[in-house]
């Protein structure tokens, strides 16, 4: 595996400085996901879920940096699910770790078989290869005996999740970046939060990290995920910024403004007499202000 070992500034080349940079945001915006949602702390044992793609890759690559220089002791044990997918390349993710020297655990499972019995041919296998895979990885970080599990979802995959939610689904609901279990026993975390998809891109070309595809949902052509991903993307070269001030909403949320009843009380409300800064602007022409938050935690998407 190639280190990231660069020279002085006067002997670096323009893709080392660009990697440099890189690597600086990546640990930035990670290390900042973490410190505002409080996901790891002192005495943690957290469980870094390893598909073999360059989200999670670059999850735990990040990880063991900032672990490095972490103000609080805390472990990291990456666990791979091997579900036997035909021509899954089963030695290269313990190869790969063992180079590393970071404690891991191999749990082999045959969901794969499972998941095309059931679901018939042409139809999306990822909602039942899902709950397998959460049961099995649950069970595993019992054994392990680590409190969290980190999975490897960045920036735009919590987007992504939250218009097939709108689309679909008729939910205004996301992906968050922390969560307790399905089974209330682990805390969930997503320290990629903040990370846009193509820096993790970048990231993994210039670590040369042992891709693996996966021959089981990856293969799948027009499943909703895709196409919403493909939308959010057209818009981003249309509209550069769309993404970011999206991603902020999330983290701007107005229930006054919406319609759920559950989180306003909208059949008790009554007049105050008192102005309101978010009272009605219905018959204001519309106009938008700068958003107001911490897109991506503050931290910088572009520079050192």
């Amino acid at each position: 595996m190639m280190e990231t070992t660069l020279a002085g500034p006067a002997a670096r080349t323009r893709d080392e400085r660009e990697a440099l940079k890189l690597e600086k945001r990546l640990c930035r915006q990670v290390g900042q996901a973490i410190a505002d949602f409080n996901m790891i702390e002192a005495g943690d044992r957290v469980m870094v879920c390893l598909s073999g793609g360059k989200d999670s890759y670059g999850l735990l690559d990040v990880l063991m940096k900032l672990r490095a220089r972490a103000p609080v002791p805390f472990e990291l044990v990456a666990v791979n699910l091997d579900q036997k997918q035909p021509g899954f390349p089963a030695e290269v993710l313990p190869d790969y770790l063992r180079e590393l020297g970071i404690e891991h655990h191999i749990e082999t499972q045959d969901t794969y078989s499972i998941v095309k019995a059931k679901i018939p041919e042409g139809k999306t296998t990822c909602s039942l290869c899902s709950r397998l895979r959460r049961g099995i990885l649950y069970s595993v970080a019992r054994r392990l005996r680590c409190n969290k599990i980190a999975l490897g979802h960045h920036r735009d995959d919590m987007l992504q999740t939250f218009f097939l939610n709108m689309f679909f689904g008729g939910k205004l609901k996301g992906m968050p970046a922390k969560l307790a279990s399905d089974n209330g026993e682990f805390i969930v975390i997503r320290p990629l939060a903040y990370v846009p998809e193509k820096d993790l891109v970048r990231w993994a070309e210039h670590r040369r990290f042992p891709i693996i595809p996966c021959n089981l949902c990856g293969s799948q052509e027009n499943l909703q995920r895709q196409v919403v991903g493909d939308m959010l993307r057209d818009w981003e070269k249309k509209h550069p910024g769309r993404i970011e001030n999206m991603f902020t909403a999330l983290q701007n949320v107005v229930p006054s403004h919406l319609m759920d009843g559950n989180l306003h009380d909208f059949r008790n409300l009554k007049a105050t007499g008192v102005a309101d800064e978010q009272g009605d602007k219905a018959f204001d022409e519309e106009t938008f202000p700068e958003p107001v938050g911490r897109p991506f935690g503050g931290v910088p998407l572009v520079g050192a």
